[in-house]
């Protein structure tokens, strides 16, 4: 009796905190307000939603069973379905779904200020990305490890399934093709990086073989081993960054080079036992990036930086520099790994159902892993909002922004930079105090953080990564190394950065190559068996062409590629979201559970209608508004097509005048007015393909939402035996173990 009084006094006290900073957060009217406010906050938040609401649906929604044996008990075959321990599945879950998103989102939404970002990457983590992570797992966890794919049409009817797993594969080669091309740009001409990230993967199998074979059970000796053979790795990193290394050149490569070996990586990890690479690796990437991100944390409650942004800013209307589009429903897109992801359905549904060892365990792995995931977007938010704004501007915005007239980074006049950005900050709201009015302010800042980081420049280093890693930088160096270890912490980051994003391309990969196999096994069943190593090598040559090719192309061309589908990566990914969200409430009803249903109709109904009403924006006719036809791929196509017209008739009467290289009408000549008909002629062609795709993505939605209705309305009345649950018949774990025995 009074250990449970204590306890709820202890959860009591944890509430009143977070409820205090997140106000103090929320109702700032202008007075400084620090970073450890909102770690604090999040902290807490994040404890009362496990504790409790992850609890109420473990126990009341999913009833969740230790007695009933799982895939990876019942289909151990030492390669996909291999039990495994809870702490090390984490890792590996927590690894393969901790991409790109949760580091980027934040620090492009930030320029609308740290409020609107707060409450969604906050609130939207407990009520609907955590929900979806642990919904899917659990329901890929009673069905035998099943695909997204595979159990939309066995639960919603074989048309509906089929759709949806066209739709899925489409935006699963999105997802991975953009994933890997931020690894290659982190990567590429990064000695010091790449040979860490390679390193890892030996690591790897020395603790696959470690744990299954020579210490098996043993995970804390091989976590010992392999975290200090991973900081081993990134000390010698270092020395071969030395360009009079032997290795320095091996280690060298340019963006094609490294496109190739990682498309040649994601083929071979996905084909592996998945305890030899997949699952260490991805474990001991774990040590790395939940290291970072707690080594963070405690740093801002020991430097207590304050926000230098704003709660809110201008740019909530759309307007801002660093993206388009407003608050609702952009912010929601913008946003999306952090506080939900549709790209986490493919993982829950694909390598970790088939690795867990008891129900129970979906709790903490399905919704304590997107916590985790939450955190990291709350520090790339607080890594953006602590840099001086003008900054924060000066590394975001486009270079067109910046400097209309340079073509290069390095080439731009900071004279017009500064006046630039001081529009920006005045666009925005900002009070211009004298100090920033004083001419050359922004210039020695950007230069002196330059030369302290020991890049060649930071204009228009956009993409989020930068921002991080300067953020990162600035509270770190004040608690180890100081004014001389800058260079190497921003290093370390954007290092850290790319270990964060390759464990998601692996990992996708892999789910893919289920999804695959799951579709060809409509058309000839024994292409549906993840048993044989000759239909999974063929799955994942399908899957890896696939990205693999978006990836290569975007490499070589920096407009073609995966460059041109770049754009639709925020709304396929929340659609995706959506789908699993609808079949999450489908099952619910089915399980009999219809008043526990708005778990995920909640969540699923706001995804839906933000993600849908996003691109149905995207596919509106131009009408001369700046933000609407900045966010639109047919406005943007139709202005192009304007523009390459007009370009043509200019270069038709260059022509005529049989005028020579100098020769300018309206400010260009006959060679620029070709580049940039030649650019129209491209961007036409890729705002008309995003259209195209996105029009086909939100058809794919609403095949499942008429679906998801019909079968939730129809169980409801008692009419549903033509869609019965499709579990898998219960089988007691206890047989397997005495089999085991």
């Amino acid at each position: 009796m009074g250990t449970k009084i204590v306890e709820k006094l202890a959860w009591g006290i944890v509430a009143i905190i977070g409820a205090f900073y997140f106000a103090m957060l929320a109702l700032n009217t202008g007075e400084e307000v620090s970073a450890t406010w909102l770690v604090i906050a999040s902290v807490c938040i994040y404890m009362i939603g496990y504790r409790f609401y992850s609890k109420y649906i473990a126990n009341k929604v999913f009833e969740l069973d230790d007695n009933r044996a799982t895939p990876a008990v019942i289909n151990n075959d030492g390669k996909d379905f291999v039990p495994t321990n809870k702490i090390v599945l984490f890792g590996h879950h927590f690894a393969a779904i901790a991409g790109a998103g949760p580091l980027v989102g934040p620090i492009l939404a930030a320029q609308m200020g740290y409020l609107p970002s707060m409450i969604w990457l906050l609130v939207g983590v407990v009520l609907a990305g955590a929900v979806h992570d642990f919904t899917v797992l659990f329901i890929s966890t009673r069905r035998n490890g099943r695909s997204l794919g595979e159990i939309i049409k066995e639960e919603m009817g074989k048309t509906t399934g089929t759709i949806a797993m066209v739709g899925i594969f489409f935006i699963m080669l999105i997802i991975v093709a953009i994933l890997a091309m931020v690894v290659v740009n982190a990567l590429a001409d990064s000695p010091w990086g790449l040979f860490t990230i390679a390193m890892t993967i030996p690591i790897a199998v020395l603790m696959g073989i470690y744990m299954r074979y020579l210490r098996p059970g043993h995970v804390g000796e091989a976590s010992v081993i392999g975290f200090a053979l991973l900081l081993l790795a990134l000390y010698y990193g270092h020395s071969v960054a030395d360009p009079n290394h032997p290795w320095h050149a091996f280690f060298m490569l340019e963006k094609t080079t490294l496109s190739l070996i990682i498309i040649a990586y994601g083929f071979v990890a996905s084909i592996l036992p998945v305890w030899l690479l997949l699952a260490p690796r991805d474990y001991l990437s774990t040590f790395l990036k939940i290291g970072v991100i707690v080594a963070m944390a405690l740093g801002i409650l020991i430097v207590n930086p304050s926000l230098q942004m704003p709660k809110l800013t201008s740019f909530i209307d759309g307007t801002g520099p660093v993206f388009a589009g407003s608050i609702f429903p952009f912010l929601f897109i913008t946003i999306a790994c952090g506080a939900i992801s549709g790209f986490h359905a493919l993982i829950s549904s694909g390598t970790t159902p088939k690795m867990v060892e008891k129900e129970s365990h979906t709790r903490p792995i399905g919704y304590g892993s997107m916590l985790m995931e939450s955190l990291v977007g709350i520090m790339a938010l607080i890594a953006a909002c602590i840099l001086e704004p003008g900054l924060y501007f000066a590394i975001n915005s486009p270079l067109i922004v910046l400097d209309p007239n340079a073509t290069t980074a390095l080439g731009a006049d900071f004279a017009t930079i500064e006046q630039n950005l001081k529009v920006i900050l005045a666009n925005a709201g900002f009070v211009l105090s004298p100090e920033i009015l004083e001419s050359g302010h922004f210039t020695t800042l950007i230069n002196q953080t330059t030369q302290d980081i020991g890049e060649k420049t930071l204009i228009a280093k956009t993409g989020g990564a930068p921002t991080f890693a300067v953020g990162l930088t600035q509270i770190l160096h004040q608690i180890a190394g100081g004014q001389e270890s800058i260079a190497f912490w921003y290093h370390f980051a954007i290092l850290f950065e790319a270990l964060f994003i390759l464990t998601a391309v692996d990992a996708g990969t892999r789910s893919g190559r289920f999804l695959i196999q799951d579709i060809l096994g409509n058309i000839y069943k024994p292409m549906a068996n993840t048993k044989s190593l000759l239909w999974g090598s063929i799955a994942s040559f399908i899957c890896v062409a696939g990205w693999g090719y978006l990836l290569y192309q975007g490499a070589i061309d920096p407009m073609g590629g995966i460059h041109t589908l770049w754009p639709l990566f925020g709304a396929s990914n929340q659609m995706l979201a959506g789908i699993a969200l609808l079949l999450g409430t489908v099952v619910l009803f089915k399980m009999g559970k219809a008043k526990h249903s708005w778990v995920t109709i909640i969540p699923a109904f706001w995804v839906l209608l933000t993600t849908l009403y996003a691109a149905f924006q995207k596919l509106l006719p131009a009408n001369g508004e700046r933000v609407h036809d900045a966010v639109s791929h047919i406005a943007t196509a139709q202005n192009q097509i304007a523009l390459k017209q007009k370009a043509l008739e200019h270069i038709q009467e260059l022509q005529k005048m049989s005028a020579d290289a100098n020769t300018i009408l309206e400010g260009k000549t006959l060679e620029q007015w070709q580049k940039i008909a030649d650019k129209a002629s491209i961007l036409i062609h890729n705002h008309t393909l995003d259209a195209v795709l996105c029009a086909l993505f939100i058809l794919v939605v609403f095949v499942v939402i008429f679906a998801a209705i019909k079968i939730c309305y129809l169980t409801a009345i008692g009419k549903g035996e033509h869609f019965p649950l499709k579990e898998e018949p219960y089988q007691e774990s206890k047989k397997f173990e005495a089999a085991a025995h």
